[in-house]
């Protein structure tokens, strides 16, 4: 059986999903933007900002769903410029402590809310 995920330190789903789901030991996460949970307004600064936030944000429902940023077993990113992809790798590998999982990162001709980049992953619990 499914469990949705509701992580309340997380900014509100801006559409009718949740901010994730899990199935026995795993867990998909819908996409997470670059919204700080406090304003629920997209952050300022750029992508270096934009990506910090956003897997920040999806650290937060991993943890809520009983996983962890360690459990990550693949991600999908999207930019809205490809341009942007170094600046976005150096985040990531931060986040990800340099061990990171299978991923997928391409650019889309836009994402919601107007901003710079999208995260979502799969995981297993802890």
């Amino acid at each position: 059986m499914k469990t949705l995920i509701d992580a309340a330190q997380a900014p509100k789903a801006i559409g009718p999903y949740s901010h994730g789901t899990r199935f026995e030991n795993l867990i998909f996460t819908s996409g997470q933007l670059p919204v700080d949970p406090q304003t629920n307004a997209v952050v300022s600064g750029g992508i270096s900002a934009q990506s910090l936030q956003s897997l920040t944000n999806l650290k937060t429902v991993l943890e809520t769903g009983g996983g962890s940023i360690d459990t990550v077993l693949k991600t999908t990113c999207y930019l809205a410029n490809i341009e942007d992809f170094p600046a976005f790798n150096a985040v990531y590998a931060e986040v990800f402590n340099r061990d990171c999982p299978a991923r997928s990162c391409f650019a889309v001709k836009d994402l919601p809310l107007g901003v710079l980049v999208e995260v979502e992953a799969i995981a297993h619990t802890a």
